[in-house]
């Protein structure tokens, strides 16, 4: 079969890229081609509504573009343009964004040791890192293990140049078209990120630990909500996923019964 030739960014070809048989190139090019679809479409709906929320907020299309390309995280960018809009201090507004983002950092911790393949520049990791947000992380961890190691980072980084570009776009047709929709339908938007996410990690339940992250954090969400809209999503994911966790170790093999 001869070799693929798809030209990639410079420098992201490492002198040993086909040391474990991988082919980064056509890894790249497979992960730009897989996140056409479902996942840039879900994520571009729900660019739009923060397109529109960020004019309703009376920021310019500059703002949420330069939000979108450095932050790239849709509750922290949401949260952000909500505070600013309300009047909030910068110093409550960082922290909120901080405190909302926070749970990008066990994503992070949790993938990389799955993409480092020893073959790649460290600042390719770095851009790599800035790229981890729920959709291509989903899809990295369902993707990657069954793929040679050498080709993980070139496919999540494929992947996610197909998102990033589609939120951006997504965020300026926002802006501009915000008004031609009902406000209720632009907020709606932004919701389907997460529920993509859900029926990414539904559609593939290999271990019970994760089935059960996902049934016990969709009965404690509402019920947090109601017992303390404040603290209520905080409570959920700490219940829920602290009991998902000890129900899986007593499944896991070889544990105890």
């Amino acid at each position: 079969m001869p070799r693929d030739t798809t030209p990639m960014p410079a420098g992201l070809i490492p002198a040993g890229e086909q040391s474990d048989g991988g082919r980064p190139r056509a890894a790249f090019r497979r992960g730009l081609r897989e996140a056409v679809g479902a996942p840039a479409l879900v994520l571009f709906a729900s660019y739009l509504g923060f397109g529109a929320l960020v004019r309703e907020s009376d920021l310019g299309v500059l703002h949420g573009l330069f939000s979108t390309a450095t932050g790239w995280a849709l509750p922290g960018q949401v949260i952000l343009v909500e505070l600013y809009a309300a009047g909030a201090p910068l110093i409550a507004i960082a922290a909120a964004v901080a405190l909302t983002n926070a749970r990008l950092l066990p994503m992070t911790v949790a993938l990389m040791p799955i993409l480092r393949a020893g073959l790649w520049p460290r600042w390719l990791y770095y851009v790599a890192a800035h790229w981890v947000a729920v959709t291509g992380w989903a899809a990295a961890l369902k993707a990657c293990p069954r793929q040679p190691r050498s080709e993980r980072l070139a496919y999540f980084l494929g992947f996610n140049a197909t998102l990033w570009s589609a939120t951006l776009t997504a965020t300026a047709a926002g802006f501009w078209l915000a008004g031609s929709v009902p406000p209720l339908v632009s907020l709606g938007l932004v919701f389907l990120n997460p529920l993509y996410f859900m029926l990414v990690f539904a559609g593939d339940v290999p271990t019970r630990l994760r089935l059960y992250s996902l049934l016990l954090g969709a009965l404690a969400g509402p019920a947090f909500h109601l017992l303390d809209p404040d603290y209520g999503l905080l409570l959920a994911g700490v219940v829920a996923g602290t009991a998902a966790f000890l129900l899986g170790r007593g499944h896991r093999p070889g544990a105890s019964a």
